[in-house]
């Protein structure tokens, strides 16, 4: 009889610290989803134009909040903006392509990077063709939204960007939007030189999903924005435009001035967004431990059940 009572005593104890440990996964797991979350939104923020606008050079600033923002990193070059969408950022240039990968326009270490030109190209534009990188992010940060020119009614109805350096506005007319691969030499060489500047506009002709008929020669300066996209392995999204020296206004704006609404994006679903690995891992890894945990307590309390029964 005294042996029942300590086995019934054992099978309580144990059971409580299983419950215990069980209760205190369920606990840390979630506290580690909600610091995800919460990680995954810094980051967007952080990537935010938003917090990149006091610097972006006006007419009435006559491009001192831009020198202001060139005083703090001086290898921030030009500014971009593409019309009708979020893209409205300070462009830089490292000695290398690594190192805006994660580096604000400010210097300062960030996972969201910048927008940079590649370290092989001229920074005052003057190549036959000059290569923007962003990030493809979510929440229509960074490049998030170059994925979306897939889609034709968003390609058609967003024609025109600016591009300011050298303290002078610049317009941008977009005529194609291309899909390759993050190997394809033949578009990410930058700075073609004679017949190769033929040559490459055939291969981005080549490569187009969409186009518009632009006459593009090679004696043109064109620039490509890339980013990452989840149509094929490695594969790359870019937008192709001419720099001209005209600068074009800004359709959305000139629609809010006439007492119209902005321009809006069609919203297509954006593909390869940067990799938020706590947040992914959150996602897989909760709702596993929770099932297991939900097993195992279940599980717990049947043995338990036996056990009374067979000493009844």
């Amino acid at each position: 009889m005294k042996a029942e009572v300590i086995g019934r005593k054992a099978i309580k104890i144990v059971s409580g610290l299983l419950s215990c440990i069980v209760l205190i996964i369920v606990v840390l797991l979630t506290a580690f989803a909600g610091y995800a979350l919460w990680d995954s939104n810094q980051l967007h923020k952080a990537a935010d134009k938003s917090n990149y606008a006091v610097y972006k050079p006006t007419q009435d600033n006559q491009g001192k909040s831009f020198l202001a923002l060139q005083a703090v990193n001086p290898e921030v070059i030009a500014w971009l903006s593409v019309y009708g969408t979020n893209i409205d950022y300070p462009v830089t240039q490292g000695s290398s392509n690594m190192k805006y990968v994660n580096t604000s326009a400010e210097g300062l270490y960030s996972l969201s990077g910048s927008i940079f030109l590649d370290c092989r190209n001229s920074n005052d534009f003057s190549d036959f063709n000059s290569i923007l990188y962003g990030h493809h992010m979510a929440k229509q940060v960074m490049f998030g939204e170059i994925g979306e020119f897939s889609d034709r009614e968003t390609f058609d109805s967003h024609r025109y960007g600016n591009l300011y350096f050298d303290r002078e506005d610049h317009g941008i007319e977009f005529f194609a939007f291309v899909h390759t691969d993050a190997y394809d030499s033949a578009v990410f060489t930058p700075g073609m030189q004679g017949a190769q500047r033929e040559e490459y506009l055939d291969s981005l002709y080549a490569r187009a999903v969409h186009q518009r008929d632009v006459d593009v020669t090679a004696e043109d300066r064109i620039i490509l924005l890339s980013t990452c996209s989840s149509r094929s392995t490695n594969g790359r999204d870019i937008l192709v435009g001419r720099i001209t020296d005209e600068a074009y206004d800004d359709p959305s704006m000139t629609a809010a001035a006439n007492g119209g609404s902005r321009q809006t994006d069609t919203g297509v679903p954006q593909g390869n967004e940067k990799k938020l690995p706590l947040l992914k891992l959150a996602l897989v890894i909760i709702p596993l431990i929770v099932i297991i945990a939900c097993c195992l307590l279940i599980h717990n309390r049947r043995r338990r059940r036996k056990y009374e029964k067979k000493q009844r």
